[in-house]
């Protein structure tokens, strides 16, 4: 008796989302997030299709955005102690060599997502934010400052409460918005390193090798007070992709598991598509906590590529 032969392949489609913000998918193309007016609405710019872990994707590169997160000198320089070829400095290779220079090609903007604390951030921080770049400490005897300043003869301490100089470090800073001192660069000069996180200060600006890549005249610098930057009611970011219509997100910079990951989950609680680069991330955490957010991106946040993945995806258009 012959086996029954088996069932023709069906093509499918479908309609995910509302009226207002909805994706299409085909079961052979993957899915389309070029959030057209209509799902019949034919997108008049050109799209790029990119193959992700799991699926491809289509999106149109002027409704998308490249947010590069905190890749700063503070996390990244090696005058702050920072050893190069960590996973930061991979990732802001990966950036410079494919994940940029794609994003130029096709007209995907560019977006540093940076730390830059001003007056009223440093005054209004809440105390669970402050402990994760270290406090100051004081004599048990002594009297605090009414306005929070460290005091003469306070030492810093890490998130735990640990003196720095008990781990074997100088005690370079007190916490954000404190005073780092000045540092030598690798071409011997000595900068003033300006107070911890604080915009315009060297310690906040963006790392060199990334800095050259920056323009001014087509990027967007948006300051964050949070490890997220979608954090809240509203803020500097959000109102930017509202204005320019921006939907779909290609997360990028440090760490991973902190100030990318919180703008990340935030970004997709508000409805946009997020696409992590996976490379273009690095964390100080571990390759356990790496591999964590890769799982989740690609599984329930949104997708999941490499920096070379998005230049093949332009290089075919």
């Amino acid at each position: 008796m012959a086996s029954p032969s088996a069932p023709p392949l069906t093509l499918r489609k479908s309609l995910i989302g509302s009226p207002s913000s909805f994706w299409l998918h085909h079961s052979t193309h993957g899915f389309n997030l070029t959030h057209p007016s209509t799902p019949t609405t034919p997108v008049s710019t050109p799209t790029v299709t990119i193959q992700t872990t799991t699926t491809p994707i289509t999106i149109d590169p002027t409704k998308s955005a490249l947010v590069i997160i905190d890749m700063q000198n503070f996390f990244l320089s090696p005058a702050l102690g920072r050893t190069t070829g960590g996973p930061g400095h991979i990732a802001s290779d990966n950036l410079i060599k494919h994940a940029i220079p794609a994003a130029r090609k096709a007209g995907i903007r560019i977006i540093w997502l940076n730390w830059g604390l001003d007056e009223e951030d440093l005054r209004t921080m809440p105390p669970a934010v402050r402990r994760c770049f270290g406090f100051y400490a004081i004599p048990e005897g002594d009297e605090f400052e009414r306005d929070f300043s460290p005091s003469k003869g306070s030492v810093g301490v890490d998130r735990f409460g640990v003196p720095r100089a008990e781990h074997g470090r100088e005690t370079m800073y007190h916490g954000l918005g404190a005073p780092c001192g000045s540092v030598k660069l690798e071409s011997g000069e000595e900068v003033d390193a300006g107070d911890l996180l604080v915009r315009d200060s060297w310690n906040a600006d963006i790392y060199p090798p990334l800095k050259e890549l920056y323009d001014p005249a087509a990027d967007a610098w948006i300051h964050k007070n949070r490890m997220s930057g979608l954090w809240g009611a509203s803020t500097p970011l959000q109102t930017y992709l509202e204005s320019e219509g921006i939907k779909t997100l290609f997360f990028a910079g440090v760490n991973t598991d902190q100030c990318v990951g919180g703008t990340l989950t935030d970004a997709f609680s508000r409805g946009y598509d997020c696409v992590m680069l996976s490379d273009g991330c690095g964390t100080s955490s571990g390759e356990e906590a790496q591999r964590s957010w890769e799982f989740n991106a690609e599984r329930t946040y949104g997708f999941c590529m490499k920096c070379e993945d998005l230049a093949e995806g332009v290089g075919k258009v």
